[in-house]
Order: C-alpha cells, then structure tokens, then sequence
C-alpha cells in the first residue's frame, strides 16, 4: 500500500456520493467518506438500483467507503421522543453502509447541556452500545470520534472532549468493532493534546485519522500551516507507534485536499523510507 493510497477523500455533503467517487477516482483516491443528512443522499435515496450501481463504481475502482454522520444529530439525547429518533439515525446510516459495502461509519458521543451532565453521558455510553451491537450484527467498524472543546460559557458541550471523558466511553465499550477515530485538531483544544490522547488509547485502537489545523483556541478546520499542529510529528510518531492506517483530509476545496495529499504523502514516504 503507497503512502498516497492512504488519505481519504471527503467531499462536501451537498455533493451525491457518486460525485464524490468521480472526483477521489479522477485524483487518485481509493478512499471515500460521505454524509447522508443532504437530500443528495438522504437514506431513502439510495433505491436497489442506486445502490446496485454504486456498489459497482466500488468494485471496479477498489474503492473503501465510510460514512460520517453528523455531530448535530445528539448521540446524547434523553428526551424519549428524539431518542428514538437518535437510535433510528444510528441503525439508518449502519444499514446504509452495509447496503454499499462500506466499511465503517464515524459516530460521536453527542453533546450535553450544564444540568444533566451525567444522564447525558448515560445515554450516549448506551447509544454507542447499540451502534455497535449493530456494527457487529453487519460486520462493519464504528468509529467513535474525539470531539472538539467548546467555550466555558457555552450553552452545550460536546462529548467526549477530553482524554478523561473518552475513557468513560472506551472503558464502557469494548469490541473489535469499536475503533477511535482520532481527530488530532480536536484534541489540541485541550491540555491533553495530540500526544496525551495517543499515550492514553494508543495507535492499535485507531481506526482512521482525521487531519486539520487549529488554533488550539476555538473549532476551525483551519488549513496545514495556519495553526498550531506539528504535522511532521503527528506523522512520524504514529509511524513510529506502528500506524499504518488511512488518514482524512478535513479540511479546504477538494482541490486543496488533492493538494496537500501529494505533499503529505511526500512526506510520508520519507518519513517511511
């Protein structure tokens, strides 16, 4: 497998999914996520026809496709009405992935308001239970993304944004199934940082890794250079820990992506030599 083979193509969630494989496949991409919450590839859209025809660009272009769901649909939600909804959103985008022959879907842990932290954190910990009850069930791969820290005075705060609060999920949740989806801009919101998340999961628990600058401030896919993250390090200590996963480009056009996919992966092979 080449270094280049490794990045993920993620195309804006307006775009049909068939667009988004034209583009990776025009560019040299074999890896594709997309989202389903666009009426371009709302569940229901994706007749036996379409799915027939889709699973077909993947078998001919050998292409691995995921699912990113979306961090607005609360994975926390209590209120019995919108809880349903959350667990129908769960199963909804596993049988869609099944359905295309995908190979994972990115969930998160939702988000929770200052007066019902602990019944929040309970039923987001049992909603990642049953996704991947369901992962398993369709033998395809959750994974559970470190989140982004929001400010102090905030009205919600995402889950898990902090090494402490994905413990309590990865301590509750145990599966060869559940892997991390470590999102290295999230985590240099926090003291704990890049390397703390990585000391503390590991590089054998990824399952992808998720790339965009920060300014270790507020949540912003800022471009490579125009933050605080040491791209070289982040590359060369998960090589070192025995990383040989994919890696998500998100952030920038899609002419960006392709961009900084060439000079990432000219990186990668020094770094690999």
């Amino acid at each position: 497998m080449s270094n280049a083979s490794r990045f993920v193509y993620s195309g804006p969630s307006s775009w049909p999914l068939e667009q988004a494989i034209q583009f990776a496949v025009e560019h040299g991409f074999s890896r594709v996520n997309f989202n389903a919450d666009q009426a371009a590839n709302y569940p229901a859209t994706f007749t036996p026809e379409r799915v027939e025809q889709i699973r077909a660009l993947v078998a001919e272009h050998g292409l691995d496709i995921g699912i990113h769901t979306s961090s607005g649909v609360n994975m926390a939600e209590i209120t019995p009405a919108m809880a349903a909804g959350a667990n129908e959103y769960v199963r909804q985008n596993l049988d869609l992935a099944k359905s295309l022959g995908g190979t994972h879907v990115i969930v998160h842990g939702g988000f929770h308001f200052s007066s019902d932290v602990d019944g929040r954190f309970a039923a987001s910990i049992e909603r990642l239970k049953l996704a991947v009850r369901l992962a398993e069930e369709r033998d395809i791969e959750v994974h559970f993304e470190n989140h982004n820290l929001e400010p102090e005075r905030a009205e919600i705060h995402y889950i898990p944004h902090t090494v402490a609060e994905a413990r309590r999920f990865f301590d509750a949740v145990s599966s060869p199934k559940l892997r991390w989806a470590c999102n290295v801009g999230h985590a240099m919101l926090v003291p704990d940082g890049f390397d703390g998340f990585l000391a503390a999961f590991g590089a054998d628990s990824i399952g992808h890794v998720r790339l965009h600058d920060t300014n270790g401030i507020y949540e912003e896919h800022f471009l490579p250079g125009e933050g605080i993250v040491d791209f070289r390090h982040v590359f060369t200590t998960l090589h070192q820990q025995g990383y040989r996963g994919p890696f998500t480009l998100d952030f920038g056009r899609p002419e960006i992506k392709v961009e900084w996919r060439d000079r990432w992966a000219a990186l990668l092979d020094e770094i690999t030599a």
